[in-house]
């Protein structure tokens, strides 16, 4: 087989995050659900943002978040994720580029703005998530690089995309390209909420499509119904090739096969959880196609998960090559 060109390619949302810290109170005048993710419409957004403190604007979408750290980690990365040609379209694709992230799509001319993430934080660092879609939400089959996909170690996907059925199709289009070209195949679940809306679809993509796992424990427990979590992990360990699981406080669970390897998480001061596990995925892939050790992987994944969330936003800055080794 030929060697790839990439390591690895997210294919998601391109959104533009605005975080604000906000304290416990402003969550329940808004009826949110802490920690969780809603999709709201764009006179939704308006009206939110008017209510919310000064904010952090930067780029961001679950799988654009990990092809950045990725790509600061030393990966070769790419990005596949649909913005329009408006102000926020341009600050995306400036700082996935910046991020040392090969995105060739083209922005979408006319109709919906590029989508932007409302992100409330509270002062236990935990992150509240009001998504409007905008034009990400039109990802679609015709939107994949066929070629750039075969030339790519692994696909990486995000659950989010399974709220709109073009982008769903996407994702299982994306994942029988990969498999036709010998390639990998990897998914986050995203968000317990998304996986509950969508359940059966979520099932039959883990079992149908998908070599690489990334999901924590409300997340798990939704996609199979078990609330604990070592019956859980005994059910996707037989679908998938490789499960790594995260546990918050208490680290990470990696399963291949009968293999299991239990990963300490690395202590940081927590400021903003937003991206956590987006750069956790991103420092285990960018180790996984570097050739090492699942157990390597895993600390890897660590190190990149405990400096995002010692810091306000999903990517932190500059060179992050010093998390590896």
């Amino acid at each position: 087989m030929t060697p790839p060109r990439f390591d690895i390619l997210g294919i998601g949302n391109a959104i533009v995050d605005i975080l604000a810290e906000v304290e416990e109170g402003f969550l329940g005048a808004q009826s949110m659900i802490k920690g969780s993710m809603e999709l709201i419409d764009a006179g939704r957004t308006d009206a939110l943002y008017a209510l919310m403190p000064p904010a952090v604007q930067t780029s961001g979408g679950s799988v654009a978040n990990t092809a950045a750290v990725a790509g600061q980690m030393g990966a070769r990365a790419a990005f596949i994720g649909v913005v329009a040609g408006d102000e926020f379209g341009a600050i995306f694709r400036h700082d996935i580029r910046g991020s040392g992230v090969h995105h060739p799509t083209p922005p979408s001319t006319g109709g919906d703005p590029t989508a932007r993430c409302l992100i409330l934080v509270t002062p236990d660092g935990q992150r509240t998530m009001n998504t409007f879609l905008g034009v990400s939400s039109s990802l679609a089959p015709h939107h994949l690089d066929h070629a750039l996909i075969a030339d790519s170690a692994i696909s990486y996907l995000e659950g989010f995309l399974f709220y709109v059925p073009d982008s769903a199709a996407a994702s299982r289009r994306a994942a029988e390209i990969a498999h036709a070209a010998g390639r990998r195949v990897a998914i986050s679940l995203s968000d317990f909420l998304c996986v509950e809306r969508n359940l059966n679809a979520f099932q039959t993509m883990v079992r149908d499509h998908v070599d690489i796992l990334f999901a924590n424990e409300k997340e798990l427990a939704a996609l199979t119904g078990l609330e604990d979590f070592e019956e859980a992990a005994d059910v996707v360990r037989g679908q998938v090739e490789i499960a790594a699981l995260t546990r918050g406080e208490h680290g990470s669970v990696i399963f291949r096969g009968e293999e299991r390897f239990d990963v300490a998480p690395v202590q940081a001061k927590v400021v903003d959880t937003t991206g956590a596990g987006d750069a956790y995925a991103a420092g285990f892939m960018t180790a996984l196609t570097a050739g090492r050790d699942l157990p390597t992987c895993g600390r890897w994944a660590s190190r990149a998960a405990a400096e995002t969330i010692s810091r306000m936003g999903a990517r932190p800055p500059g060179d992050l090559s010093y998390l590896r080794g």
